[in-house]
């Protein structure tokens, strides 16, 4: 999925600058445009709501889910790709997904609630992605 397809389904959408939009937010009473939206190079299509509301409630708003939000992941057998450094906007947005990700599993655990598989795998992966981001930006492992 692209910006443009999140774009379609909310209201007051005007383009803020190049690739980024503001728009109304779905997820709450929004009288003027408090959701920042905009498409990294990569794909990503990263959203903010200004008001706090989770990017959870954002996409199920308009009938998505968070997954829509990236684009469909391309495998290639025996192809290490060389890292390229992250703007620190889409980095600081990827944390704070990642961290989202995090808390929900930690208040699921604090609740008492047994992890599913799934839910152990992306939270790994979510681990994973914060230690990559710390270790980027202040060359900690």
């Amino acid at each position: 999925m692209n910006a443009e397809a999140l774009l379609s389904r909310l209201e007051g959408v005007r383009e803020s600058q190049p690739g980024q939009w503001t728009a109304k937010c779905p997820a709450h009473e929004d009288r003027s445009p408090s959701l920042s939206v905009r498409e990294s190079e990569d794909g990503k299509v990263l959203v903010t709501c200004f008001a706090g509301c989770s990017v959870y409630d954002i996409v199920a708003a308009v009938g998505l889910e968070i997954t829509d939000l990236f684009p469909p992941r391309v495998e290639i057998a025996h192809h290490t790709p060389k890292a390229k450094r992250m703007p620190l906007p889409d980095a600081w947005h990827c944390a704070q997904f990642e961290i989202g990700v995090v808390l929900i599993a930690a208040e699921d655990i604090a609740k008492g609630k047994a992890l599913s598989e799934d839910d152990m795998k992306r939270l790994r992966d979510a681990v994973r992605k914060l230690r990559a981001i710390d270790e980027a930006a202040y060359g900690t492992g």
